[in-house]
C-alpha cells in the first residue's frame, strides 16, 4: 500500500523487523484455510522511528533509561511518563497521517493493538506488555490511539520486562495493527498445550461473556474446557459476574450478568470442539504448541492473535507417535541444571538406558516398562520408596495404559532388569576397588602419550572400558544389595518397632563409604584453616565465587587454597558436575562450600573428624545391639532378629 502501511493478508510473515511479531503472525494466520482473520492493516515500524527521529528529546530520556537496572523503579516510572508523553503530544506527520486517514472508514469502529518487534518471539513472548484500544470510530482518535500505541512501548511494565530479558529499549520498535472492530459475545484463550502440566494432549479453553481483554486481564471469571483427541474430557463452568463490552460512544465499559447467565456454560460443545480443531490446525502450521486469542461472534469463530507457548519445556524429539514417559535422570540424583553439550555427549555413549535430551537435561523413557505388570510394580514401588511424586505420577500415567504379556521379542530396554543375588563375598569390595583403581591409573599413563585428534579416538576407544566397569554385574550387585538392605531395614524396623530411617544409624562410618570419608576431608581441611584468623575473617565477608584466587593475599593462603583445590577436585561439588564431563567438578560453585567449612571450624575441636567418625562406628554398633536385643522380645523375635542382623551385616559391608 505504502513504505508505511500495508494490509494484513499482504503482509510478510517473516518481517517481523518492520511489521512486529504480532503482525507478522497475523499474516502468517490468514494464509492458513478456514481461519477468520478480522480484516485490517499494519502501520509499520518505519512510521515510529521517523516520528522518533522528529523528536530530538526522546533520544535524551532514553540515553538515562539505558543506564537503569530493575532496582531503579523511581527513575523507571519517571522516564516512562516522560517517554509516553513526549511521543503522545507529537504531530503525526502529515504525509503519513493522511495515508493513514485514507483507510479509516468513519463509518466502522476498530480494535487498534501494539505490535513490537521484541513480541510473540518463541523465547519471549512480551504478552500484555504494549497497550490496546478497542471499540475507536473516527479518523482522528484512530490517529490519537495510534499515538498511544507507539508511547505504549514505553510504559513502566513495558521498560521492566526488557531490562529483565536483556534487549536494548533502542532496538526495540512498534508497529500498529488497525483492524475492524468485531463484538463478540463470547471470547477467551485457547492453548494447544496445558501450560501447567506440559501435557501436549490437551488442549485448555478459557471462556468468558463479552471482549476477551477482560478476561486476559483477570477482570472477569471463566469457564475452562480441557479437550483431548477431539473428547472434551473437563469442564468447568465458572460463575460469571461480569463482562466487559464496547460502551456506546466509544471504548469499553464492565456491565453486570444476570443470575441465569452466571451460571451458563460460555461455548456449547459443538463451539468447543470446533475451537480445539482451529488450534490444532494452527499449531500445526506454525509448527510449536499456541497461546491463541479468540473471540466468537454471530455464531461464528474469530481469531485476534496466535504466538508460542514459552514456557513449555521440550520434549526429547521422537520419531514415531507411539507412548513415550520420561523421568529425569538429573532430577532424580537432585541434579538439576543443565548440562552443556559435550556433557550430555559423554554420558549419552556411555549409558547403556535408552536416554533422550531436552532443554540440556538428561531422561529415560519408562514407557515401555508400566506396559507389563512386573515392570509396573518395580518401577513404581521403587520410586514409592524415594520420590513420591514421579511414583503419583507414574500411577496416574499407569491408568492409561494397558497391559500386555511379557513378550520377549518386544524392546526390553526401558524395563528394570531384576535386582542380582547378593555376593557372599565381602572382599569382593576391596578387589572392585582394586581394579577400579588399577584401571584409571593405566588410563592416566596411556592418555598421557596421545596428542591432538589421538587423544579424542583414544577417548573413545576408552569408553567402552569404563563401560565394562560401571556395569560390572558384581558392582551392581553390591550396589543393589546395599540399596535392598536399607530399603528393608527402614521399612521393617518402622514395622516392628516403630522406628523411622534407623538405616542411617547403623550405616555411620562404614568402610569405603566416599559420603562419610568427604565429611572426614572437609574437617581435615577446616582444621588447616583454623590457624588463620586473617583467612577465616575472609571467608565469612565474601561473595565472590573467585575467591580462591584472593586466598594468596594472606598468610598461608597458597597452601590452603591449593587444600581446598584438592579437596573439591576429589569430590566436586553435589550438582551436574557429578555427570557433565565438560566441567571440572569443582567448577560447580566452589562459593557453596565456605559455609560447611566455617560451620566445622566454630563447631569443632581440632582433630575432631577422626573422633566424629570413630563415634559414628559406636553410635551404629549401639544401635545395633538395641535393635537386635528389642526384636528379641517380639513373638517370633529370634526369625526377626536373625533376619535384621543379615541385612545389617549386608548394609555395612557393601553401602561404600
Amino acid at each position: 500500500m505504502s513504505n508505511y502501511l500495508v494490509h494484513l493478508k499482504q503482509a510478510d510473515s517473516s518481517g517481523i523487523s518492520t511489521a512486529g511479531g504480532k503482525a507478522a503472525n497475523l499474516a502468517e494466520l490468514c494464509k492458513i484455510a478456514d481461519i477468520r482473520i478480522p480484516d485490517g492493516f499494519c502501520i509499520n515500524t518505519t512510521a515510529f522511528v521517523q516520528v522518533l527521529n522528529r523528536l530530538p528529546k526522546i533520544h535524551e530520556l532514553l540515553d538515562q533509561l539505558a543506564l537503569l537496572q530493575l532496582t531503579d523503579r523511581k527513575d523507571i516510572a519517571r522516564l516512562s511518563v516522560a517517554i509516553r508523553q513526549t511521543i503522545e503530544e507529537a504531530t503525526i506527520p502529515a504525509d503519513l497521517a493522511a495515508i493513514i486517514a485514507a483507510h479509516v472508514d468513519p463509518q466502522k469502529t476498530y480494535a487498534i493493538r501494539s505490535s513490537a518487534t521484541a513480541e510473540d518471539l518463541p523465547s519471549a513472548s512480551f504478552a500484555g506488555q504494549q497497550d490496546s484500544y478497542l471499540n475507536i470510530r473516527g479518523k482522528a482518535p484512530v490517529l490519537e490511539h495510534i499515538s498511544k500505541c507507539w508511547a505504549s512501548l514505553f510504559t513502566e511494565r513495558a521498560i521492566l520486562y526488557r531490562i529483565q530479558n536483556g534487549f536494548d529499549h533502542r532496538k526495540v520498535y512498534v508497529a500498529v495493527i488497525v483492524q475492524e472492530m468485531v463484538f463478540p459475545q463470547a471470547a477467551g484463550i485457547l492453548f494447544t498445550a496445558d501450560p501447567r502440566t506440559g501435557n501436549r494432549k490437551h488442549a485448555i479453553i478459557d471462556a468468558g461473556f463479552g471482549l476477551g481483554e477482560a478476561l486476559v486481564s483477570g477482570i472477569v471469571s471463566a469457564d475452562q474446557y480441557t479437550v483431548e483427541d477431539s473428547t472434551i474430557v473437563r469442564k468447568t463452568i465458572a460463575e460469571k459476574k461480569q463482562q466487559m463490552v464496547v460502551a456506546p460512544n466509544g471504548g469499553t465499559e464492565i456491565q453486570a450478568l444476570d443470575s441465569l447467565q452466571q451460571r451458563q456454560q460460555v461455548l456449547t460443545s459443538a463451539q468447543i470442539l470446533e475451537l480445539e480443531k482451529l488450534g490444532r490446525r494452527i499449531e500445526a502450521h506454525f509448527g510449536t504448541p499456541q497461546d491463541i486469542e479468540w473471540c466468537l461472534a454471530d455464531g461464528l469463530l474469530y481469531i485476534l492473535q496466535s504466538r508460542p507457548i514459552t514456557t513449555l519445556f521440550p520434549l526429547p524429539e521422537e520419531q514415531d507417535n507411539e507412548l513415550h514417559i520420561y523421568i529425569s535422570v538429573g532430577h532424580n540424583q537432585v541434579m538439576t541444571d543443565a548440562m552443556k553439550p559435550l556433557g550430555l555427549s559423554f554420558f549419552l555413549m556411555t549409558t547403556r538406558a535408552p536416554m533422550k535430551t531436552a532443554g540440556g537435561r538428561l531422561f529415560i523413557d519408562v514407557a515401555w516398562t508400566l506396559t507389563t505388570a512386573e515392570g509396573r510394580k518395580r518401577l513404581i514401588e521403587g520410586f514409592g520408596k524415594t520420590d513420591h511424586l514421579i511414583r503419583d505420577a507414574l500411577e496416574q500415567a499407569a491408568e492409561s495404559i494397558p497391559l500386555m504379556a511379557t513378550d520377549d521379542k518386544s524392546p526390553s530396554v526401558t524395563s528394570i532388569a531384576p535386582a542380582p543375588s547378593c555376593p557372599e563375598d565381602p572382599d569382593i569390595v576391596e578387589e572392585l576397588i582394586r581394579k577400579n583403581e588399577a584401571s584409571v591409573a593405566s588410563l592416566k599413563q596411556e592418555i598421557r602419550s596421545k596428542s591432538g585428534l589421538d587423544v579424542f579416538n583414544y577417548i573413545q576407544e576408552d569408553l567402552e572400558e569404563l563401560k565394562r566397569i560401571s556395569f560390572d554385574p558384581q558392582s551392581t550387585a553390591l550396589i543393589m544389595a546395599s540399596m535392598n538392605a536399607a530399603l528393608w531395614l527402614n521399612e521393617k524396623i518402622q514395622d516392628w518397632l516403630g522406628e523411622k530411617n534407623v538405616a542411617d544409624i547403623l550405616a555411620q562410618s562404614v568402610p569405603h563409604n566416599i559420603t562419610a570419608q568427604m565429611g572426614l576431608d572437609l574437617m581435615d581441611v577446616a582444621d588447616r584453616i583454623r590457624p588463620y584468623p586473617q583467612i577465616v575473617d575472609y571467608l565469612q565477608q565474601t561473595k565472590d565465587e573467585h575467591f580462591l584466587e584472593q586466598l594468596p593475599c594472606y598468610e598461608g593462603g597458597a597452601e590452603i587454597s591449593n587444600t581446598i583445590l584438592s579437596f573439591l577436585d576429589r569430590y566436586g561439588i553435589r550438582g551436574t558436575g557429578e555427570i557433565d564431563i565438560s566441567r571440572p567438578r569443582w567448577a560447580e560453585k566452589p562459593l557453596t562450600l565456605i559455609p560447611a567449612l566455617l560451620s566445622n571450624i566454630s563447631i569443632f575441636a581440632p582433630g575432631e573428624s577422626r573422633r566424629k567418625f570413630e563415634q559414628g562406628l559406636q553410635e551404629a554398633l549401639q544401635k545395633e545391639t538395641t535393635v537386635l536385643q528389642r526384636l528379641q522380645q517380639l513373638p517370633d523375635g529370634a526369625q526377626k532378629a536373625q533376619e535384621a542382623q543379615q541385612m545389617i551385616g549386608q548394609l555395612r559391608r557393601f553401602s561404600g
